[in-house]
């Protein structure tokens, strides 16, 4: 069986490299020389490593949700709901004001200005999974009486998830993390109380 050239580039800092491409210009406006550029190779091995741009994105995805997934997981472990929507929201506040980290929001405002149809429907089932997890953490509050029984857990996942895509987009605006707290201390308000 004859082998393959082995790759002669780090896959974990050319995604990265690529994800600064995206999250400044966009999926639609990264041009591939862009992105080879960037990434430090040439087309036929972005080809041969992402099969397209659309793989490519896709694997900025799948490795930034790696290196976040974390987050998710310790919030949504918090003992009451409330807590696990502080820690989301306090999480947003961080990370959307980090300098570069702009794939956070990018995910979370997601195809609103995607051209590519394909894109758009991953990054939908990317936020519709964090949704599900936010609804059943909820649906599982309610059970335990830490939330109040009328409390439609569908809604405050959606609650939460249109928070979340708000900080976003005030954060590409300019929003510091002082001004992202203080979104997520007025939303924190019109979470029900048990």
């Amino acid at each position: 069986m004859k082998m393959g050239r082995p790759r002669g580039f780090d896959i974990g800092e050319a995604l990265d490299r690529a994800q600064t491409v995206f999250c400044s210009r966009g999926y639609d406006a990264a041009s591939l020389s862009e992105l080879t550029k960037a990434m430090g190779i040439n087309s036929p091995s972005l080809y041969s490593a992402f099969g397209s741009k659309e793989g490519l994105f896709r694997a900025v995805l799948d490795r930034y949700g790696q290196q976040r997934v974390q987050y998710l997981e310790e919030a949504l472990s918090a003992p009451t709901a409330r807590e696990t929507v502080e820690r989301i929201f306090a999480t947003a506040a961080l990370l959307y004001s980090e300098d570069g980290d702009q794939a956070s929001w990018l995910v979370m405002r997601g195809g609103v200005a995607l051209g590519c149809e394909a894109i758009a429907q991953d990054l939908a089932d990317r936020r519709e999974r964090i949704e599900i997890a936010l609804r059943d953490r909820f649906q599982r509050a309610a059970d335990e009486g830490d939330l109040p029984g009328t409390t439609s857990p569908a809604g405050l996942a959606r609650y939460v998830m249109s928070v979340l895509t708000g900080m976003g987009v005030q954060a590409a605006a300019g929003a510091d993390k002082a001004e992202l707290d203080e979104i997520a201390k007025f939303a924190m308000n019109g979470l029900p109380a048990a």
